[in-house]
């Protein structure tokens, strides 16, 4: 039997899976469940693993199996029954569900060049190549774009270095959108956008990056994920 903050939890991470088809991260599972630290968050977590509800996969940044579902939550399932679905964030071999380019209709987009999934880096303006793109991906209406990702601040929303991914442009974002963030003006990030206290945070899915607050006349949003790409 699940404590109530235990059923919390594993209700959050299905959700957030089904709807995003990764989880979220530590912050994100510690703001969901008002918790003031992310120690309550793992110890919610082993108990999980325990309960045998969840699997983690070992030597992955992050990869969790939802192995099963209490009766509750099975029974308001979409769908009848329930299978164990893996998310992670440093695959070897690609992904089931992975949609081959070659099978699809394909367009070519400009890749921009390079953004910083770590320290932010000089922005970005000119194209150095093109990559085929599924148009299924391209997401709404207006132009898209393809970064090279650098660095690993991104790992725990599954976004590895060496990942290209698709930008579409846009200068809103809503909280939690994952984002190109333009940083004064000269420096390029890929970053989770929040608004707290009139501030503007730029947050990393890597517990080994600090977050960054910043005024919102220092930070300008040049675009929003809609895909990746991985070569393996």
């Amino acid at each position: 039997m699940l404590t109530r903050k235990q059923l919390e939890l594993l209700d959050f991470i299905q959700k957030r899976m089904a709807r995003d088809g990764v989880p979220p991260s530590f912050d994100e599972m510690k703001d969901a469940l008002d918790l003031r630290s992310k120690s309550g968050i793992h110890r919610l977590i082993t108990a999980l693993e325990e309960r045998g509800f969840i699997r983690r996969l070992a030597h992955r940044a992050r990869a969790i199996e939802i192995v099963k579902l209490p009766e509750a939550m099975e029974k308001a399932q979409p769908k009848a029954g329930f299978s164990p679905r893996v998310i992670e964030g440093d695959r070897t071999d690609p992904p089931r569900n992975a949609i081959p380019v070659e099978a699809v209709h394909a367009l070519e987009l400009p890749v921009m060049g390079r953004i910083a999934a770590g320290v932010p880096i000089e922005a970005i303006s000119e194209v150095s190549h093109h990559v085929a793109v599924p148009g299924s991906m391209l997401s709404g209406r207006g132009q898209h774009y393809a970064l090279e990702v650098r660095g690993d601040s991104m790992i725990e929303a599954g976004i590895n270095d060496g990942d290209v991914v698709v930008i579409r442009e846009q200068g809103t974002a809503d909280n939690g959108d994952i984002v190109v963030a333009l940083v004064e003006g000269q420096e390029a990030t890929l970053k989770r956008y929040y608004r707290r206290n009139g501030m503007i945070a730029l947050e990393a899915a890597n517990p080994a990056y600090e977050t960054r607050m910043l005024r919102e006349e220092q930070v300008k949003v040049q675009g929003r994920l809609v895909g990746l790409i991985r070569t393996y």
